[in-house]
């Protein structure tokens, strides 16, 4: 199971040479519930533990070429980048690379927390925007089941309606009072009645197919 910010201690890996941004995200995560990790030397990452690497794109003029040798030798590693530009193509490709999040340089502290958090849930953090255009990218259909909008029970619907709002999977339990496991439960049926393999579809499916309205 993942760990999440607030299910457990989460560690990450840091890959940054300002040291402001590196005490600053410490600073965030020094609740002791998360724990930032620089990594200086390649070595480092090896006995880190990480689950989850934070790229600062400021560090280095060959970002793809780093994201590329993570998804090579360790794809396991989530990877959210951190940088300056906030065109939605630059992002599109970042994300297309591999990347799970893509946040800016100027993002707040909830929004950081939030990002990793739905990182943690197996799901992708980037403008909405950007996540429709790269779900059109992978055209997976125009299904046929277009014309039949898929039957949901009354807590999928519940369940469906808080994701689409952007709540990660602990805060969907707590509002409605089940545990994260079940959660994950719902959501993977109502992923396979909507014919999609991941949230960041399912939450464009539903949006663009007006799926809670039906």
């Amino acid at each position: 199971m993942n760990e999440t910010i607030a299910g457990g201690h989460l560690r990450m890996g840091l890959i940054a040479t300002d040291p402001l941004r590196i005490l600053g995200l410490q600073t965030i995560f020094s609740d002791h519930r998360a724990e930032v990790i620089p990594l200086s030397v390649p070595g480092a990452l090896d006995a880190s533990g990480v689950s989850l690497i934070l790229i600062d794109a400021a560090c280095t003029d060959h970002l793809f070429e780093l994201m590329a040798t993570f998804r090579r030798t360790r794809p396991h590693l989530r990877l959210i980048v951190i940088g300056e530009v906030e065109d939605h193509d630059y992002i599109q490709r970042v994300i297309g690379a591999g990347a799970k999040g893509y946040l800016t340089h100027a993002a707040k502290e909830s929004e950081i927390k939030l990002a990793i958090e739905i990182v943690q849930d197996d799901s992708v953090w980037a403008p909405r925007k950007v996540l429709a255009r790269l779900l059109a990218s992978s055209a997976e259909a125009e299904s046929a089941n277009a014309s039949n909008p898929p039957k949901f029970t009354g807590r999928e619907r519940q369940v469906l309606r808080l994701l689409v709002g952007g709540s990660p999977n602990r805060e969907i339990g707590q509002a409605l009072g089940i545990d994260a496991v079940t959660v994950k439960a719902h959501v993977g049926r109502i992923m396979r009645k909507v014919g999609v393999e991941n949230r960041i579809a399912l939450t464009v499916e539903t949006l663009n197919r007006n799926l809670l309205d039906s």
